[in-house]
């Protein structure tokens, strides 16, 4: 049997692709699912980060589908995790309006009821260079649950109204793009800033619940998860970004072994 890419302390990291991990994972194991799946942007365009130009092309992963593509591709990934979900577990899924549509047809085709569209609006968004259009100062999160019955999905009101200053949380939440801070040990094209994904764990789980993260990244949703004492499992394809992943995990252990 093939041994995980790595195992400690309830932090599990899967090298392969999801669509085939996926299977693997117990039918209904899973408490709360984060995913930032491909956009599906690298056509050879570009971009602006650090007042530079740059070209858009993250990898081969992320090379442009066709709508039918991109699609058919949502739908299968959705599908397996629906799988894997328990019928009182969430799943939380980000994107732009490039891949966002699709993702909200493709939940709801698969069997799940949308709770929240969640809108991450970013406090120092890049500048749009071709200056042909509004700048892209915001992203989507989709917030669902299994469309059944007796589903009774987790949301810990009272924290999140207790970390709003006692006012009910909105749907829209402000914060800056990742920091430098947490890209010291190497970085990622699309890593999500760790304060989105402490609201969205804090929100939908408790401790001791099982978090995945089917395209894992630099695994930003592992280190939260870990953070608030949950376990985790990540999936991803590209090796140099479970070693980044590695990296980032063993540090905040290290780091807490030393307080």
């Amino acid at each position: 049997m093939k041994k995980n890419y790595y195992e400690s302390k309830d932090f599990t990291l899967i090298n392969g692709d999801s669509l085939k991990e996926l299977k693997k994972i117990s039918e209904k194991s899973i408490d709360m699912i984060f995913a930032d799946p491909p956009y599906f942007l690298s056509n050879d365009g570009i971009s602006c980060s650090g007042g530079k130009m740059v070209s858009v092309n993250k990898g081969a992963w992320d090379k442009g589908l066709s709508i039918d593509e991109k699609h058919k591709f949502n739908r299968k990934w959705i599908k397996l995790c629906y799988r894997v979900l328990k019928d009182d577990g969430s799943i939380w899924i980000s994107g732009t309006m490039h891949n966002i549509y699709s993702i909200g047809m493709a939940l709801q085709q698969e069997g799940f009821k949308l709770i929240n569209n969640i809108t991450w609006k970013k406090l120092n968004p890049p500048p749009n260079i071709s200056c042909r259009a509004f700048v892209h100062s915001t992203e989507t999160i989709l917030w669902a649950k299994k469309d059944l019955k007796k589903a009774k999905h987790k949301f810990n009101y009272d924290l999140m109204k207790e970390l709003n200053g006692g006012k009910q949380a909105k749907d829209v939440w402000e914060s800056s793009l990742t920091k430098p801070s947490e890209k010291k040990c190497g970085k990622h094209p699309t890593q999500k800033p760790m304060i989105l994904l402490e609201k969205i764990i804090q929100a939908s789980t408790s401790k001791g619940d099982l978090v995945l993260d089917p395209f894992n990244g630099s695994g930003t949703t592992g280190i939260v998860a870990n953070k608030y004492k949950r376990k985790y499992i990540g999936i991803e394809k590209e090796k140099e970004y479970l070693d980044l992943t590695i990296r980032r995990i063993e540090k905040e252990w290290s780091e807490k072994s030393e307080k």
